[in-house]
């Protein structure tokens, strides 16, 4: 049996691989999407799945910082209230731009665990995450048929 993750299972695959990608999951979903755009699938087509799995994805991760966040200040990083008020205060004001590089290996997971945590309000987030994913998908989309 082919492995799920691959080109031949189409926009199922990429969703899914798109959207476990934007969780805790070392996972990358930018060599599926360059395989089917370089292949017979529809650049914008996928591009748009592979936006919208890793935007679902990313707010699962938003979704874990707002329902477990308080343990993770609390207990793990042991910080007292003025402390948390103070880092919630400047997240808020400036660190939700942040969100625009939810996209970037290794630090796109916990900024967007971190927008959860710090209670970033969720439009703010989802527009933020879904401009910075979709330019990322885009982008590759477009090199990609440069390249071909």
């Amino acid at each position: 049996m082919s492995n799920f993750f691959s080109p031949e299972f189409g926009y199922p695959a990429l969703f899914l691989l798109s959207f476990l990608a934007a969780t805790v999951l070392p996972l990358g979903s930018e060599w599926l999407l360059v395989a089917m755009v370089a292949g017979t699938f529809s650049a914008p087509t996928s591009v748009l799945v592979a936006t919208a799995g890793n935007t679902l994805g990313a707010c699962t991760t938003y979704a874990i910082g707002i329902w477990g966040g308080s343990y993770l200040v609390e207990r793990v990083l042991r910080m007292d209230a003025p402390s948390q008020d103070k880092a919630y205060r400047f997240y808020n004001n400036w660190g939700q731009w942040s969100l625009l590089l939810s996209w970037v290996p290794v630090i796109g997971d916990p900024l967007c665990l971190v927008g959860g945590v710090a209670r970033v309000r969720f439009i703010s987030f989802l527009s933020l995450v879904l401009i910075g994913k979709f330019l990322r998908y885009a982008a590759l989309a477009w090199l990609t048929l440069q390249a071909m």
